[in-house]
């Protein structure tokens, strides 16, 4: 199911940034480019079908974004992993005994 949404999360990211790329931040892009033809097609503002389509991809974002961090796993779970890294990971969170620290053997240097 994450794996699901994350694929889709991704692909409307995608689409996202194509369709701001295909808007001109002066308002031109992909509207002004078929200004002549939209009256002949019945589409009169495509600016605001790319407007809308932005926000709308926006959103889905957000929503996958929250589905996501809901249906994933919990922080505080213990998780199941048989790996092999995970095992020496415990081995050496374990505190070991600490060898205490031996002086050295004093030397007579009084006898000359």
């Amino acid at each position: 199911m994450i794996i699901a949404l994350v694929i889709l999360g991704i692909l409307v990211c995608i689409f996202l940034v194509l369709i701001i790329l295909i808007q001109n931040p002066k308002g031109g892009g992909l509207a002004s480019g078929f200004s002549s033809s939209n009256n002949i097609v019945g589409v009169q503002r495509t600016g605001d079908i790319l407007e809308k389509s932005t926000w709308g991809m926006a959103i889905a974002i957000m929503v996958i974004s929250v589905l996501v961090n809901v249906s994933g796993p919990k922080t505080g779970a213990a998780i199941k992993t048989d790996s092999k890294i995970q095992e020496q990971i415990d081995k050496t969170a374990t505190p070991s005994a600490i060898p205490s620290f031996q002086q050295p053997a004093k030397t007579d240097s009084t006898s000359k």
